[in-house]
C-alpha cells in the first residue's frame, strides 16, 4: 500500500499551495507544499518498484493497461520533480497549475489502476481461483475487499 502515500502527498502539496495563493500571507504553505511534493516523488518512486514487478507478471492483454498505468505514473513524477525544480525561486501560477494538470493525470491513472482491479482481477486474492480474467474471477472479487468483523460473520 505504498501508492497512497505518494497520492496524498501530492494532493496536500497541491491543497497547500492554494492555500497560500488565495489567502495565506506565511511562507510555511511553501515550505510544506515543498517538502510534500518530494515526499510524493519519493513514495511514487519506491511504489514503482512492486508495480513494475506486477506489470511483468500480467497476461498480455492486461499488460497493455498496465503499460499505460506505468507510463502516465512516470510522467507525473516528471511532472513534479519539474515542479520542484521551478519552486527554487518561490511558488508562481505556473507551478501551481502544472500541479493541477499532474493531479489529473493522476485521476486517469488511478482510474485505469482501478480498471485493472476491478476488471481483471490485478491484485485480488481469490482464494485460490483461476488466474486473470474468468467468471470465477468475477464472481470472487466480493471476496477481496474489507475483511472487518461484520465482513467475517458474513461470510
Amino acid at each position: 500500500m505504498l501508492v497512497p502515500i505518494a497520492i496524498g502527498l501530492w494532493l496536500f502539496s497541491l491543497l497547500c499551495d492554494l492555500v497560500h495563493r488565495f489567502g495565506a500571507a506565511s511562507p510555511n504553505w511553501e515550505v510544506v507544499a515543498w517538502y510534500t511534493m518530494i515526499g510524493g516523488i519519493v513514495g511514487a518512486l519506491i511504489a514503482a518498484v512492486p508495480g513494475f514487478i506486477d506489470l511483468l507478471s500480467l497476461p498480455k492483454d492486461i499488460q497493455r493497461t498496465g503499460i499505460k498505468h506505468m507510463a502516465l505514473n512516470l510522467t507525473i513524477v516528471v511532472l513534479f520533480v519539474i515542479n520542484a525544480f521551478m519552486r527554487r525561486d518561490g511558488v508562481t501560477d505556473a507551478a501551481i497549475w502544472l500541479s493541477v494538470i499532474a493531479v489529473c493525470l493522476l485521476a486517469v491513472s488511478g482510474w485505469l489502476g482501478g480498471k485493472m482491479v476491478y476488471e481483471a482481477g490485478v491484485a485480488v486474492d481469490t482464494g485460490g481461483t483461476a488466474g486473470y480474467g474468468g467468471t470465477e474471477r468475477r464472481h470472487n472479487t466480493s471476496r477481496a475487499g474489507y475483511f472487518g468483523p461484520e465482513r467475517r460473520t458474513a461470510m
